[in-house]
Formats: C-alpha cells, structure tokens, sequence
C-alpha cells in the first residue's frame, strides 16, 4: 500500500425517508458494516443532485477551489512528497456537480511518481460523498457505489463505507475518536478526529487518518500491515 493523503459503509433509514432521497434500506451491494450515521443509506446505489449543495465547507474535510495540502509521505526508508489540490473545475457524476481533488506523489528529486483525481460533493446535511476516482470507478457505473468521505458530524462508533465496487474498492472507516492529538510539521494540534480504515481485499492492514477541524487530513499511519506514515507539511487556503 503506497503512502497516500487520500481524502478519498451501510445503515437503513430512520424514521423519515432518507436523506439522499433513496429507496429501501440498503443497496445491491454486498452489506456494509453497522452504522450510526442515521438517515442515510451508505453506500448509495443512486443519488438525487437537488439533496447536494455547491460547496464543500465539511469542518473536517473543507474543499475549497485553491486548496492545497503539502504532505511527507515516508515507508520502509523511502521519503516521498504528496500535493493535494482541489481543482476549480467539476464533473457531473449521476446529475451531482462533484468537486475535483488531484494527489500527486513526488520521490525525493521531485520526479512524479503516481498523479490520481478523485471526484467529492457535499450533501445539504453537510456529510462529504466520495464519488469515484479517475480510472478507477465512477458512482453509477459498472455497479459502482458512491461512499462517505466525511460525516457532518462524526461520532465514535459511526461506521461507514467509503465507496464500494466489487473486487475493487471495498474500504471501510470507523470513528474512533474525537479528541485526539497530534505533532506534525504542520504544527502541535489537539481536538482531532482520528478514523481507521480497513478493506477486506488487504486483511490485516489497518490505517488511522486523523483530521483537524477547518484543515483536513493532517496524518495517517498504518498501525497495522505496514509502517506508512504521512504527516501534513503546509495547508494553502485559497
């Protein structure tokens, strides 16, 4: 598992009809572990675009155009840089204007080693969707699911897939703190969110990304399986 900065689930409605305008309780999906975050449907088979809002301003994962995160990448005694830029430009995905986030990962001399484009949006309830990712799966198709990148409002226990296609990407997260610490270049931080994850295609690795409110992801480590770290350098507000 190559270090990532990645920004790149199922629970049954409650109560009142899902949030995202879903039938049922579930998809065609293989079932997702349990949830505690209610009134949705995670991973999501299909999405109604007037249930999303132009902008994401998730307090945990903010995407704003211009954005620009520097992370150190390092494994097995490699060192590697990663940029994060959310790109002022939108790609319509199932009617949902989804906004676009490259990674690009640098060895030591700069050279580009591995360039990715991943495709976000944010429902009205303020929880951020995963979409797809260039070249590798697009909600809606080939039976590919939009996950959850972020709920509005994490709490510990919450358990969620983070997109889904058979064979291909089947990654899970859980809530796991929310007032965690951290010292990184970025800066001596405290009152972070701390999620691990974990796919059934690589048992026995487990990662935890941890995330700063009004910053995003400011670390993640492999705690099991691996010994990738990646921690935040500078965050470039637009």
């Amino acid at each position: 598992m190559r270090p990532s900065a990645r920004l790149a689930v199922a629970a049954c409605c409650v109560g009142l009809a899902c949030s995202l305008g879903l039938a049922g309780c579930g998809s065609a999906s293989e079932p997702s572990p349990p949830s505690g975050v209610d009134e949705l449907v995670i991973p999501s088979p299909s999405l109604d675009p007037a249930d999303f809002v132009a902008d994401i301003d998730n307090a945990w994962l903010p995407l704003a155009p211009g954005s620009e995160w520097h992370y150190t990448a390092t494994s097995a005694g490699e060192l590697e840089t990663i940029t994060v830029t959310v790109l002022d430009e939108t790609r319509e995905i199932q009617g949902v204007t989804a906004t676009v986030v490259q990674e690009v990962v640098r060895d030591r001399s700069g050279e580009v080693l591995d360039t990715t484009v991943d495709w976000f949006a944010q429902d009205a309830d303020g929880n951020v969707w995963h979409l797809g990712e260039d070249g590798v799966w697009e909600a809606g198709v080939d039976g590919a699911e939009a996950g959850l990148a972020m709920p509005a409002r994490p709490r510990v226990g919450d358990g969620y897939r983070t997109g889904y296609l058979a064979g291909e990407v089947e990654d899970r997260a859980e809530v796991v703190d929310l007032d965690g610490s951290a010292s990184v270049p970025y800066g001596d931080l405290t009152g972070l969110v701390e999620i691990e994850n974990s796919t059934p295609l690589e048992p026995g690795v487990l990662e935890r990304k941890v995330y700063a409110r009004d910053v995003g992801l400011v670390r993640d480590v492999t705690v099991d399986g691996g010994d990738e770290l990646v921690e935040l350098v500078t965050y470039v507000e637009p």
